[in-house]
């Protein structure tokens, strides 16, 4: 069995264009399988207030139990702006997908517990 280097990189991802919504597709890139996969909750800058204000949108994702080597998931997320969930026209994941040769001020970071149980992490800049 290989251990996954802190250097590496096990998950790939994707944004689906799936009207009205963008949907994100992970993708498990190890010869591993990962349990207890979790994205943390992304709280995106206010673009109402003029110069910033605090944050009064975020993107919140469903954990996924486990995943096969080389398998792929899309995950469910909810979009919540003001303490309320947002319905789909007004969801903000759009937000996070990745422009070329623009700033990405978002991460998705990424937990879950390796074949030995120990908690491993990733972090990969999104958005525009």
């Amino acid at each position: 069995m290989t251990a996954i280097s802190k250097t590496e990189k096990p998950f790939i991802f994707r944004f689906i264009d799936a009207r009205p919504k963008v949907l994100l597709e992970l993708t498990n890139a190890t010869e591993q399988t990962v349990k207890s996969i979790e994205i943390l909750t992304v709280f995106l800058k206010d673009e109402e207030t003029p110069g910033g204000g605090p944050s009064q949108t975020h993107i919140k994702f469903d954990a996924i139990k486990s995943m096969q080597p080389k398998e792929t998931a899309v995950l469910s997320h909810r979009t919540w702006i003001n303490g309320m969930p947002a319905n789909d026209a007004r969801d903000q994941m759009a937000r996070l997908k990745v422009i070329a040769g623009e700033v990405n001020p978002y991460v998705l970071d990424i937990s879950w517990e390796d074949a030995e149980g120990k908690a491993r992490f990733q972090r990969i800049p999104v958005g525009h």
